[in-house]
């Protein structure tokens, strides 16, 4: 999928931060990318084996989040269930750890916690790079390449020739569970002269009985939605837009449209543009009846998480009622720099999407899925230094009667501040120098992330999840998180809280690798 990596003159970070001006010379990584000279060569089979997994020792790997073995990852893509398997499928570049030679890489699971990764799935063609999509299972044989094949559909990127520039929608079919895919000879499904409509999302409406796709615009804004009987031929139905305050200009990505009750959700992914700074997912509430998305009439952008770290974001298909989401846990404002080797870019991890209501509205509300108590050791009480390895869980309730600051650090004295302002019930994270490495980008050092708490009563439950670069930070009930990176030379494992009256609880989070 085309993304901005532009450095622009950014939002506020908090009341206190001052705006920053950061130069560039594209908003598109595509033109700071030079294909290779040759002309595509024809796919060869892949190898069914999963990839050899690395010792995953190195400085700074994730230690429960998924990442590739090495080489370049961003937006997931393809996700779908099946046979007891979660197919995580991933924007990936097999040649080197930086954006470029757009294919899709492939891990599955059994639990959405430990991956295996697989052999490449698709690599590009004639049509140009693969871009970020989905799979369906065409339960019904309605594309007519067998019942229950596995079906993605993805964004022909051109690269060169008379395909350049152009954002194309193809399609490919696996019947063998994903190992292999065979392309549509009739690709692509949906043509375009453009360099702004892709990814592709596609669900079965059973109400209308036919397959609706979402398709984003891009810089032009918006989503497109298709219907089709076969998923070969499509038929546009609708355009959706709300212009969002104080944001004109920015690219509307990785849409994702899912039904929870009677209620419809459209996740879309913004940048440059987010809560603070750059890369940010928003949803907005509403009814479809097939053809149409109609928002309720609400203060948009509403955000799905408050932090800096939380980027193309979608749902796992074929999973019925449960909706489980991941993202790409970077920012384009500093993506290809941040410094990782030999891999680039962890996946979140896995959340589960339900809807709540706070203050008589209706919130998206986003936990950690459950199956995280699969590498949980036991509860402890957690004061000091903390028993810790590999990565944590801590529980922490603080009183909301006065001001608490909740600080993790480590031996050399890096920290990362959590700031709970109890009158206003606002989070805030300070991800500045102190928190680890910020050097190798301008922008990375944010002094404030401020989120809402979006809870009610005397006191506050919080949820943070540490790993060996990243803190996600949610409620309980998911009312907020807040998802960002950090560098630290070693693991943050001590903590201190300060201010109100509060309980804390600590569980180590064993590695999904070893």
């Amino acid at each position: 999928m085309k993304k901005s990596i532009c450095f622009f003159s950014s939002f506020m970070v908090a009341a206190a931060m001052v705006a920053t001006i950061c130069a560039c010379s594209s908003d598109d990584p595509k033109q700071d990318y030079n294909p290779l000279i040759d002309e595509p060569k024809e796919e060869q089979p892949q190898p069914n084996e999963p990839t050899k997994q690395s010792g995953y020792t190195e400085q700074y790997r994730p230690q429960i989040h998924f990442t590739p073995a090495e080489n370049w990852m961003n937006d997931p893509n393809g996700m779908v269930y099946v046979n007891g398997v979660y197919h995580l499928f991933y924007q990936y570049n097999p040649q080197n750890n930086d954006w470029g030679n757009m294919s899709w890489g492939h891990a599955t699971s059994s639990d959405l916690i430990h991956w295996a990764e697989q052999p490449v799935a698709m690599t590009r063609d004639e049509l140009g790079a693969v871009f970020s999509g989905s799979c369906v299972i065409d339960v019904n044989n309605t594309a007519g390449f067998g019942a229950n094949a596995m079906i993605a559909l993805y964004t022909s990127a051109g690269e060169t020739g008379d395909v350049q520039g152009k954002q194309q929608q193809s399609i490919a079919y696996s019947t063998d569970g994903g190992k292999n895919f065979t392309r549509y000879t009739g690709n692509p499904v949906i043509r375009n002269d453009d360099d702004n409509l892709r990814d592709p999302k596609v669900f079965w409406h059973e109400q209308s009985k036919q397959w609706i796709m979402a398709l984003a615009k891009g810089w032009k804004m918006g989503v497109e939605f298709y219907s089709s009987p076969d998923l070969k031929s499509w038929t546009h139905q609708s355009t959706f837009f709300v212009a969002l305050a104080g944001r004109p200009s920015l690219q509307w990505e990785c849409p994702d449209l899912i039904q929870l009750g009677e209620k419809w959700v459209l996740l879309v992914s913004v940048n440059p543009g987010g809560p603070i700074l750059g890369s940010g997912m928003m949803y907005f509430l509403g009814e479809f009846d097939g053809k149409t998305f109609t928002a309720d009439e609400l203060d948009y952008p509403l955000w799905l998480d408050y932090g800096m770290d939380n980027y193309a974001g979608v749902t796992w298909s074929n999973t019925g009622d449960r909706k489980v989401m991941i993202g790409w846990m970077n920012n384009w404002q500093y993506a290809g720099a941040v410094p990782c080797s030999p891999w680039r870019s962890a996946m979140t991890l896995p959340r589960e999407l339900k809807l709540i209501n706070y203050d008589k509205k209706t919130l998206l509300a986003t936990t950690v899925v459950s199956e995280i108590d699969k590498i949980a050791d036991n509860w402890k009480a957690a004061d000091g230094d903390l028993d810790v390895k590999d990565a944590y869980q801590l529980r922490i309730t603080v009183s909301l009667d006065q001001n608490s600051t909740i600080t993790l650090s480590n031996a050399t004295d890096e920290k990362y501040v959590l700031d709970i302002i109890a009158s206003e019930r606002t989070l805030t994270a300070h991800r500045t120098s102190a928190t680890g490495q910020t050097s190798f980008n301008g922008t990375f050092s944010v002094p404030s992330v401020k989120a809402p708490l979006n809870v009610t009563g005397k006191e506050v439950t919080l949820d943070i999840f540490v790993d060996q670069s990243s803190v996600e930070v949610f409620t309980q009930n998911g009312s907020m998180s807040m998802t960002n990176l950090v560098f630290p030379r070693s693991i943050y494992n001590r903590l201190s809280i300060s201010g109100a009256t509060h309980e804390a609880q600590v569980r180590r989070l064993n590695s999904i690798w070893h």
